[in-house]
C-alpha cells in the first residue's frame, strides 16, 4: 500500500519549497538572500552613533559659552546654510563624475581606444595627486570666485576612483562570456547593457562610493574659493580662534561624510547583481 510518505508531493512536509512559487518567480533560498545583504545591524549601528555624536556636539555648543563672534559665526541660519551648500557640492560633483567617468570608462575598454587607457588614466592620476587646494586656486584664477570653480575641482579630484573601476571592472569580464552573448545573436550595445555593466556593477559602485566620501572631504575647500560650504564654519572657527565654531564645523563635517558612506554602502548591496551573491 502506498502512504502519503511515499507520495512525497501529497502532503504539505513533502512539497518542495518553490514548488508553490508561480511560475518564472525567483527561488525563495536566493529571495532570503537578497534580504540578508542588509542585516538590523548594518541599518542601525552607525545612525544611532550619528545621533549620539550630533546630539553629544549639541549639548556641548550650547554649555561652551559663546561670544559675540562666534555667536555671529553660526546666527541667521548660517550653519543650515553652509550644511545645505556642502551636500550640493557633493551631490553636483558626484554626478558630473558619474557622467565624464562611467561613459569614458566604457570607452577605453572598446577595442578602438583601448590603447588610449594609459595615457587617460595617467592624466586622471595627474589631477587627483596634485593638492587640492592648489588645484582650486588656479580654478579661481581661470573661472573666477564662486561654486563653478569649486565645482569642477571637486570633479577632477575625484573622477580617478570611478574611471579607474568602471575600465577594471569591465576588463575583469572573462572574454569566453561576452562571447557567448554575441554568439547567440546579442549586438555589441546588448552586450555592454545586459552582460558587460551588470557584471562591472559591484566595482563601479565601490568608485563611485570612494567619489562621494572624497567629494566630502573636498567641499570644505570650497569655502576658499567662494563656493561656500561647512568650511566657511572651519575657516570662521580658525581665524578667529573659536575653538566651538571649529569643533561644530569639523563635526558636521565627519558625520555627513560618515552618512553618505553608510548610504553608498546600503546602495552597493541593493543595486548589486543578485547573481553575484554568495549562495
Amino acid at each position: 500500500m502506498t502512504t502519503d510518505t511515499d507520495k512525497g508531493t501529497s502532503t504539505g512536509t513533502g512539497t518542495r519549497p518553490d514548488e508553490d512559487a508561480p511560475p518564472g518567480a525567483p527561488p525563495r533560498a536566493a529571495a532570503r538572500r537578497v534580504t540578508r545583504r542588509i542585516t538590523w545591524q548594518k541599518l542601525t549601528i552607525l545612525p544611532v552613533f550619528l545621533l549620539a555624536l550630533l546630539l553629544a556636539t549639541w549639548l556641548w555648543f550650547r554649555g561652551a559659552g559663546l561670544d559675540s563672534i562666534a555667536r555671529n559665526s553660526v546666527a541667521d541660519g548660517n550653519v543650515w546654510l553652509r550644511l545645505r551648500q556642502h551636500v550640493v557640492l557633493t551631490v553636483v560633483s558626484t554626478f558630473f563624475v558619474l557622467v565624464i567617468a562611467v561613459p569614458l570608462g566604457v570607452l577605453l575598454t572598446r577595442r578602438r581606444l583601448r590603447p588610449a587607457a594609459p595615457a587617460v588614466i595617467a592624466v586622471a592620476n595627474v589631477g587627483q595627486a596634485t593638492p587640492a587646494i592648489g588645484l582650486l586656486a588656479l580654478l579661481v584664477i581661470w573661472l573666477g570666485i564662486g561654486m563653478r570653480a569649486a565645482l569642477v575641482g571637486m570633479v577632477v579630484y575625484a573622477v580617478l576612483p570611478v574611471l579607474a573601476n568602471t575600465v577594471a571592472g569591465l576588463r575583469a569580464i572573462d572574454p569566453t562570456l561576452v562571447e557567448a552573448a554575441r554568439g547567440i545573436g546579442m549586438s555589441a550595445a546588448g552586450v555592454l547593457r545586459r552582460v558587460e555593466l551588470p557584471l562591472a556593477v559591484p566595482l563601479i559602485l565601490a568608485g563611485v562610493r570612494t567619489a562621494l566620501v572624497l567629494n566630502v572631504g573636498t567641499a570644505t575647500l570650497a569655502y576658499f574659493g567662494g563656493g561656500g560650504g561647512l568650511g566657511d564654519l572651519i575657516a570662521s572657527g580658525i581665524t578667529n580662534q573659536r575653538m566651538p565654531v571649529l569643533v561644530l564645523g569639523s563635526v558636521l563635517t565627519v558625520a555627513l561624510a560618515l552618512l553618505v558612506d553608510w548610504l553608498a554602502s546600503l546602495a552597493e548591496l541593493l543595486l548589486r547583481p543578485r547573481g553575484l551573491e554568495a549562495s
